[in-house]
């Protein structure tokens, strides 16, 4: 029933900076814990991040940790992946998923609604 939407993926080169949204429409985000998963070409789905329902807490994967940053704007009902540092690794489709709970996860199942990903590409 809740549909998100991603945007801002793009290309960029190592070292650039991106910052993805999620939103969506007839609902408010402030509901859910939001998190952002990321998957590559014959990879698992990788947990990035994650932000409380509030906004007062993080969690985020040791691989982009002091990189990237999640963010949430209630007033305008989206949730952001600041994404600095950028490094060929990061290359993948990126998602914004929301769980039906209070607590934050690391695990992909546990989310209850996707976006369709945004592309992200780091060149080298």
């Amino acid at each position: 029933q809740v549909q998100l939407v991603e945007s801002g993926g793009g290309l960029v080169q190592a070292g650039g900076s991106l910052r993805l949204s999620c939103t969506a429409s007839g609902r408010t985000l402030s509901t859910y814990v939001m998190a952002w998963f990321r998957q590559a070409p014959g990879k698992e789905r990788e947990f990035v991040g994650a932000i409380s329902r509030s906004g007062g807490s993080t969690i985020y994967a040791d691989s982009v940790k002091d990189r990237f940053t999640v963010s949430r704007d209630i007033a305008t009902n989206t949730v952001y992946l600041q994404m600095n540092s950028l490094k060929p690794e990061d290359t993948a489709v990126y998602y914004c998923a929301g769980r039906w709970g209070t607590t934050m996860s690391i695990h992909h199942r546990e989310y209850d609604y996707w976006g369709q990903g945004t592309q992200v590409t780091v060149s080298s």
